[in-house]
């Protein structure tokens, strides 16, 4: 018997940590049963529930019966399960994220459902470069933006338009600013769920001038399949303040610029975007 077995089980008492050897252990088998995973992280199948239902809600994990699956790497999780996951995080990362593209005159919007929230926020007077539909739905509607939106071959699960024609429009194109999101991200790189998806990301931060990358800390402890782009290259990231200090140290580590967007809307009420988040170099 390995003297790991003698010795019990390690107990991962931190939630972060013990969601991260989740999602290892279920990137290694796809399946993760609740009974199994409290036994070997020295932890109650309750606790282990809690996490599951956690990183179900963030769209990380699929919850079955008796424990946990991944979700097809594929095509990803759907636009509307993704939209409804982390709401807090994402609304909270957007309004964070004004101040950082309010002066550039054009800015492009990937179709993350985090960049989506952005869309509503963004002061009038600019144009918005789009492949997502949300995005384009949302500008219409707005006679102050002046939308170019891009054509190609539409991907329900992203509700965006992909494809050699996007990125062909795309390089044709002067961005100020682009302003992308992810399926996750770490010390290794930012990632997509689908190839498709990461064509058209890793083309628009090729044009622009500047990257902003917005992340909700779940994506922090993710895993995707395609990698697009490293933490380095973006000019500023952008994370809600429900990161860890362990996480905020790895991006401080790697990035230029980290932007940390306060989870108190009701603190934040009557206060210019400016001063609704804290800065970190």
């Amino acid at each position: 018997m390995a003297a790991s077995h003698l010795a019990g089980p390690v107990r991962y008492t931190q939630a972060p940590q013990r969601r991260r050897e989740l999602l290892r252990r279920l990137g290694e088998s796809g399946y993760l049963s609740s009974a199994d995973a409290a036994s070997a992280l020295g932890v109650s199948e309750m606790t282990i529930r809690r996490d599951l239902r956690q990183l179900a809600a963030e769209g990380l994990v699929n919850r079955v019966a008796g424990g946990a699956s991944l979700p097809p790497p594929a095509s990803g999780i759907p636009y509307d399960q993704r939209r409804g996951a982390a709401t807090a995080e994402k609304e909270a990362v957007a309004r964070a994220a004004v101040p950082l593209v309010a002066s550039e005159a054009v800015v492009a919007l990937d179709a993350g459902t985090t960049v989506a929230a952005l869309a509503a926020l963004l002061p009038g007077g600019r144009t918005v470069v789009t492949h997502s539909v949300p995005v384009i739905q949302t500008c219409i509607e707005r006679a102050d933006i002046e939308l170019l939106a891009l054509g190609g071959a539409y991907h329900g699960p992203t509700r965006s338009f992909t494809g050699p024609i996007t990125r062909t429009s795309l390089e044709d194109l002067a961005v100020d600013v682009a302003v992308l999101s992810a399926a996750a991200a770490g010390p290794a790189g930012v990632y997509s769920a689908n190839a498709s998806d990461a064509d058209t990301k890793r083309t628009m931060a090729r044009v622009a001038r500047r990257v902003v990358l917005l992340l909700d800390h779940g994506k922090l402890d993710a895993r995707a399949p395609m990698r697009f782009m490293d933490l380095a290259a973006a000019d500023t990231v952008v994370v809600d303040a429900g990161a860890s200090a362990e996480q905020l140290a790895l991006l401080r580590s790697v990035c230029r610029r980290v932007v940390v967007a306060p989870l108190d809307k009701a603190a934040d009420a009557g206060r210019p975007p400016a001063a609704a988040a804290r800065t970190a170099v």
